[in-house]
């Protein structure tokens, strides 16, 4: 490293490494926000035509949807110690055409909890950025 050049251990994913990632991790976590509050709920997802899909169960999930439609999604893959993350932005809504519907109950989307999950979900996708790094000890002091 020359002089000047600052080292930083955490990379930028590409965007295919991202929409990768999506593609093949089948658990993240949804961010809400509704009434001041805001929310996170683990979901089992599928990732296809760089949107998300999820279903769900009539409730505080969907209800913090209808209010605002703005959410977050994160996965993570945590290998040894390597570490890659995403984190999507994008507007949530229900899946309402019948047309819509039958394309999502041909996706290997099934619940894993045993409950009655009725209303498909899907993400329209703003932006997805993602990060990696290796896991390590805490330098011995800060360079800045």
């Amino acid at each position: 490293m020359s002089t000047g050049e600052t080292f930083n251990p955490i990379l930028p994913l590409d965007t295919t490494a991202v929409w990768e990632l999506l593609g093949e991790l089948p658990f993240g976590r949804l961010a809400v926000q509704a009434a001041g509050m805001v929310d996170i709920f683990p979901v089992n997802y599928v990732a296809k035509d760089r949107k998300l899909y999820f279903r769900t169960a009539q409730g505080t999930k969907l209800a913090s949807l209808v209010v605002n439609n703005h959410v977050a999604f994160e996965v993570d893959r945590v290998v040894g110690d390597h570490v890659q993350s995403v984190v999507v932005h994008g507007r949530a809504r229900r899946l309402e055409t019948q047309a819509e519907r039958d394309a999502a109950e041909q996706l290997p989307l099934k619940p894993w909890a045993p409950t009655y999950k009725y209303h498909f979900v899907v993400i329209d996708v703003d932006s997805a950025t993602g990060r990696e790094f290796t896991m390590t000890t805490e330098p011995d002091h800060d360079p800045a």
